[in-house]
């Protein structure tokens, strides 16, 4: 009897789930995805939740938010506490959820990637990425491969959830939830509810499902993992909107890096000045980008074919809910 269990626990399959959630909304997210991976039987599911040595507060201090873009967008890594975990353990799938912050991927997540264990621990890996933001990921994202390839992971699936807000709404509901933690809806709805539906996060059990059935089945982890399930929706309007937005980025949070390390006292007059030329950036000329991109659409129908197609890989663009 011994004999069977030792072999039913080698014959099971290691799925790893690792995060960062300040607000817990992406736990919620990663929770109801996981869940039908913890109600099978040949499949053991592991928990790494990262955890910064300096902590980062929900809600945000206003001047401490703005002061962690410049490391965000060049990926400082911060120091992390001890992962808690066998880095030599070799897993069948690796789930790696994020938020976005400033255009890339948080910071507990980039220290994560950054790491010697993430070097072992996802070298030939699979891995599935999950996001939970605003509605700006694309950058993220691009970083998010580049780490990982550098790793030696293989990306075989990505799930975005967006706020439900959308671009319009969420330019005020997003920033009032982050800096106060009020979530909303707020002045009898005319500020509407920050953060992703809540169908939305319990519809993220279809993918869970899809993975379970994959994994249990033996079947090859690849791109073909979350097709066909609407794990990514592309604003294509959005896409110029970010490349503009990250190279002033890069220019900003280089200068506030030459200025001092991130708290430094001389960094904090920029800050402020930053933050004025952020809401005037995001009040006109992006605005503007997006109108005009809108307008040269039917002129650019191959174009924009083209990056729908490439940053809706590995899940695909296509819309359903079956598992």
């Amino acid at each position: 009897m011994q004999g069977v269990q030792q072999q039913r626990q080698r014959m099971k399959k290691k799925v790893l789930v690792v995060h960062y959630s300040q607000s817990g909304q992406l736990s919620d997210v990663l929770r109801h995805l996981s869940a039908p991976l913890a109600e099978v039987d040949d499949i053991e599911l592991h928990q790494l939740v990262l955890r910064p040595k300096v902590s980062y507060p929900f809600p945000w201090p206003f001047i401490r938010f703005f002061d962690t873009f410049p490391e965000a967008i060049y990926l400082d890594p911060p120091e992390l506490e001890p992962l808690g975990l066998d880095e030599r353990q070799r897993f069948d799938l690796i789930i790696l959820g994020y938020q976005v912050w400033f255009l890339s991927p948080s910071l507990p997540a980039t220290a994560f990637l950054k790491s010697p264990a993430a070097r072992t621990l996802l070298k030939d890996a699979p891995v599935v990425t999950v996001i939970a933001c605003r509605d700006m990921w694309l950058m993220a994202q691009e970083q998010t491969k580049k780490l990982l390839a550098v790793c030696g992971a293989r990306l075989v699936g990505n799930v975005v959830l967006v706020d439900e807000a959308g671009s319009v709404g969420s330019f005020l509901a997003t920033p009032i939830w982050v800096l106060t933690g009020k979530k909303g809806p707020l002045f009898g709805g005319l500020i509407p509810r920050a953060g992703v539906k809540p169908e939305q996060i319990l519809g993220c059990r279809r993918f869970g499902e899809r993975i379970a059935r994959v994994l249990s089945e033996g079947r090859p982890l690849d791109a073909s993992l979350l097709r066909g399930l609407g794990a990514v929706k592309v604003n294509t309007r959005l896409i110029a909107t970010e490349h503009a937005a990250r190279r002033s980025f890069l220019v900003w949070g280089a200068l506030l890096r030459a200025l001092g390390r991130q708290g430094a006292w001389t960094r904090r007059p920029v800050v402020a000045i930053y933050f004025v030329f952020l809401v005037a950036l995001l009040v006109t000329v992006l605005p503007l980008s997006a109108l005009l991109k809108t307008l040269a659409a039917p002129l650019l129908r191959k174009r924009i074919a083209a990056q729908t197609a490439y940053f809706s890989e590995p899940s695909g663009h296509e819309i359903g809910t079956g598992p």
